[in-house]
């Protein structure tokens, strides 16, 4: 009888296609970009939440925000060290969310306005 409950600390298939474009039917894998929806008891559900709420990041980072709000309203005072660490880490991590969206978000105005600083003889030149 297998065990329901399993923790690995790799991945159970060490390999990567390095053609996107090649596929492997015994693994179930076809296309660019293949999501592992896991165990699941519905998987249908698991697809259509994917495509009409978000992924799964988008999700988990909502999901952030909303603990952030509720951490900046809640007293933590009565908590022990580890408790306040937890807490500490997940701030931090938020954070370092923020910055790479931040980041992310300049250079693409930074590409945006590179763009349209351009007059249309610029743009024949480079074409």
């Amino acid at each position: 009888m297998s065990d329901p409950f399993q923790v690995s600390i790799a991945p159970q298939q060490l390999w990567q296609a390095i053609n996107p474009w090649t596929f492997s039917l015994d693994n179930s894998t076809l296309g660019l970009v293949n999501i592992d929806l896991g165990q699941t008891p519905n998987p249908q559900a698991e697809r259509g939440i994917l495509n009409d709420v978000g992924s799964y990041g988008r999700q988990i980072g909502r999901i952030g925000d909303v603990l952030e709000v509720l951490l900046n309203h809640l007293k933590l005072k009565d908590l022990d060290s580890a408790e306040k660490d937890a807490i500490d880490i997940l701030r931090g991590q938020l954070a370092q969310v923020r910055q790479v969206k931040a980041r992310i978000e300049a250079r693409q105005a930074k590409s945006a306005s590179t763009n349209t600083d351009k007059s249309p003889s610029e743009e024949n030149a480079s074409d």
